[in-house]
């Protein structure tokens, strides 16, 4: 009896503090109720009423293997008893083997890795060090994307989160990509929609002009955008198009890097190498804050011997840097990326479009891997969101809330609900998860 109550004095001091004192993101602070988490396990979380839920999520997509797993955490902890933090001037076996090991999956030729501390400040330098190589200063990205929340990586961000913070003064340039289901381009193939996606770069290149463009930074597979795969071909006609302008490709792998399309980077599915390539998040699971660039040889040896102006203080951060090697050992080892492609095959694939066969407000599935989304839709001729672009509506906070009484924690942006969980989710949780998704959706509906 003591306990429990202890317990529950436990969870309701924390979320009293939290909202006397925790600023949080992308939030209007006062209309907050933020979920507290007491616990987590493997694909699963318990909240601050003892109810379990199955995360779908990956929280920000980025537990690859999971809450908790005992080999990472086993890693940090050795490590933290050897060596907790060292100057990035410096060498520590942790910051070495991490490299070694991304390096060792990195598309051809990326042989050399900076450590940042995530996703955002990895966009920001490898923007910077394109900026440096060749001396131009325009970036172009496009408007379904996301590259960060720092000034510069949300100016690159083509998402509504941009416009706010969005200074018109950091040489970016947003253009359409490939998105077959809201096509931009009247296309109706996959075929037409990679043609006329590249003519309609082509253009904005010609434009802009193409001496003054530095790099164009892509999502390798768009994530928070709407997991929108792009069509086969078009990744490498980016190719061909950056070669043929001596622009810098860079490749945002922050997000569906480390396994989470089914391979270990989603930009090898149309066999693609950029000249830069940022990571994050399933590198290390986000167990401890880590990102970097991967960088090619002509970019490093634009600073072979001239100095590189950037750094961290946490650069390679050793407790990060360990996490990462337990991460990536254990990918290997257990094979995760090959779990994560069968995943994807046999269960995800399949089980989403049955659900669009019972739910007529699923208007598209799509997706790789453990790498999921749901277009729901009002209509499934007309095509009308389910919410606003850049919102929600009373229909998706239905959804919402119907998954959490069944035990599901989704993911959801404006129209859509990710299946995003860990890629180390079995086959049969995965089923339970996509059976409450089902029943969501089924109390949830609008003629409910």
């Amino acid at each position: 009896m003591t306990e429990t109550h202890t317990a529950h004095d436990d969870v309701a001091r924390a979320y009293e503090l939290d909202r006397r004192h925790v600023f949080h993101s992308w939030s209007a602070q006062a209309t907050l109720d933020p979920m507290v988490v007491t616990k987590a396990e493997g694909s699963w979380l318990w909240d601050g009423d003892g109810n379990r839920l199955l995360d779908f999520t990956s929280q920000l997509v980025f537990t690859n293997l999971g809450h908790q797993h005992p080999r990472i955490v086993r890693a940090i902890q050795d490590q933290a008893a050897t060596l907790c933090t060292i100057a990035p001037s410096t060498v520590n076996s942790a910051r070495s083997e991490a490299a070694r090991l991304i390096a060792s999956h990195t598309p051809e030729g990326l042989d050399r890795i900076f450590f940042t501390n995530g996703g955002a400040d990895a966009n920001e330098h490898a923007i910077r060090m394109a900026r440096l190589h060749t001396g131009r200063q325009k970036v172009l990205s496009t408007y379904r994307s996301y590259h960060g929340g720092t000034q510069l990586a949300i100016n690159v961000t083509g998402d509504p989160r941009r416009w706010a913070n969005d200074t018109a003064s950091t040489g970016t340039v947003h253009f359409f990509g490939p998105f077959l289901y809201r096509s931009a381009f009247s296309a109706s193939t996959e075929a037409e929609e990679c043609e006329r996606a590249l003519a309609h770069l082509e253009q904005v290149i010609a434009l802009e002009g193409p001496s003054t463009i530095a790099a164009i930074v892509l999502e390798s597979i768009p994530g928070t955008a709407g997991i929108m795969i792009p069509p086969p071909g078009y990744l490498s006609g980016v190719r061909e198009l950056c070669d043929r302008h001596g622009i810098m490709l860079v490749a945002d792998e922050v997000m569906s890097g480390f396994g989470r399309s089914g391979r270990w980077f989603a930009i090898e599915h149309d066999d693609v190498v950029p000249d830069l390539l940022t990571f994050a998040k399933g590198v290390n699971s986000g167990y401890v804050p880590l990102g970097g660039v991967a960088i090619s040889e002509p970019i490093y040896q634009t600073f072979a011997e001239r100095p590189y102006p950037g750094g961290l203080t946490y650069s390679g951060h050793p407790l990060a840097c360990a996490a990462a090697v337990a991460t990536i050992e254990v990918m290997e080892e257990e094979r995760v990326v090959e779990h994560a492609a069968a995943l994807g095959e046999e269960v995800f694939g399949p089980g989403l479009h049955e659900l669009a066969g019972r739910h007529e407000w699923i208007g598209e599935v799509r997706g790789t891997g453990v790498f999921w989304a749901l277009e729901l839709v009002t209509d499934r001729a007309t095509r009308e969101p389910l919410a606003p672009y850049g919102g929600s509506s009373p229909a998706m906070a239905a959804v919402l809330k119907a998954c959490r009484e069944e035990g599901l924690l989704p993911f959801a942006n404006f129209n859509r609900i990710h299946v995003v969980p860990p890629l180390t989710i079995s086959a049969e949780e995965a089923r339970t998860g996509l059976d409450m998704l089902d029943r969501a959706l089924t109390r949830a509906r609008p003629d409910a």
